[in-house]
């Protein structure tokens, strides 16, 4: 009897989790989109792994989609010889003018770090990317890693750490991801083409199959877009929707910036001769 006490507790506080999301339960949250049975829900629901090998990878996507949230998922990447793997985390709408937030995990040989890559799309033209190196093996453990999306900024955290910043800069002509409802997506794929060191380093597929794991997908106040409207009004709005980085956290994305920045397409004077994009006036560490 306790324990079914316990199971309707449990469901009376999914249902009344702001009714945006379930319970953390993949099951419910996603749907596996490709990969011919790579993609497994396992544990109940609470884990999910996706598979590698020479013939597919695979990909789930969210049912619901949203306009604005506090994103977090914990993933455990791909171990020992990942090089030419990607690993996806990234929140995108549909369409050739799509909006995109992205986090890409860079596979590489044993004992060389992964590289996290970050890009912005916005109206279909991405083309923003920064590349960071972790201050961690993340083949090890499961770490969070979370996008904030409000109307104001974009920003990428791993483990509560600040990595980059992207800021909404309409005012100035820029472009912002701001009318796109996004689902969530999460895949596992070859890209030894260009993945690792440009796609000098090719997958050993004698290691396949590859496996990445992820858990604890948390979404319980972003807003759902639903029936052409918000979840979110006046009365129920999140403290995500106006938050900004304070000075401790500025500090921290320095650091990170500092220390662990690999590539910034903002720095890729060769890449843009014409001059830099004019965002990346905005979006420096310090503005």
């Amino acid at each position: 009897m306790a324990s079914l006490t316990q199971c309707l507790f449990f469901l009376v506080l999914c249902s009344l989790h702001y009714s945006l999301v379930s319970c953390n339960n993949f099951n419910q949250d996603f749907d596996v989109t490709w990969g011919d049975g790579r993609a497994k829900v396992l544990n109940n629901g609470k884990l999910l792994t996706l598979s590698l090998d020479k013939a597919s990878g695979c990909g789930v996507q969210s049912k619901k989609e949203f306009l604005f949230g506090r994103i977090d998922m914990q993933l455990k990447l791909v171990p020992e010889n990942s090089a030419g793997t990607v690993t996806t985390y990234y929140l995108s709408s549909q369409g050739a003018t799509h909006d995109e937030i992205d986090f890409e995990f860079l596979g590489n040989l044993s004992g060389e770090p992964y590289i996290v890559h970050t890009n912005v799309y916005t109206q279909g033209k991405g083309d923003k990317e920064q590349q960071f190196y972790l201050w961690f093996d993340p083949t090890q453990d499961f770490h969070t890693y979370s996008i904030l999306w409000n109307p104001q900024t974009i920003i990428f955290y791993v483990d509560g750490t600040p990595i980059r910043v992207f800021k909404n800069m309409k005012s100035s002509g820029l472009p912002y991801p701001n009318n796109q409802p996004m689902k969530v997506y999460a895949s596992l794929w070859n890209a030894d083409d260009w993945a690792t060191r440009g796609g000098l380093v090719k997958t050993d597929w004698s290691k396949a199959p590859f496996i990445a794991s992820l858990r604890n997908f948390k979404a319980n106040d972003a807003c759902v877009w639903e029936f052409g409207k918000s979840s979110c009004t006046n009365s129920t709005m999140p403290k995500w929707f106006s938050q900004q980085l304070d000075s401790t956290s500025q500090a921290r994305l320095q650091w990170v910036q500092k220390n662990y920045m690999v590539y910034n397409y903002c720095n890729d004077i060769k890449r843009f001769p014409q001059g830099l994009p004019l965002e990346c006036t905005f979006n420096s560490t310090t503005g």
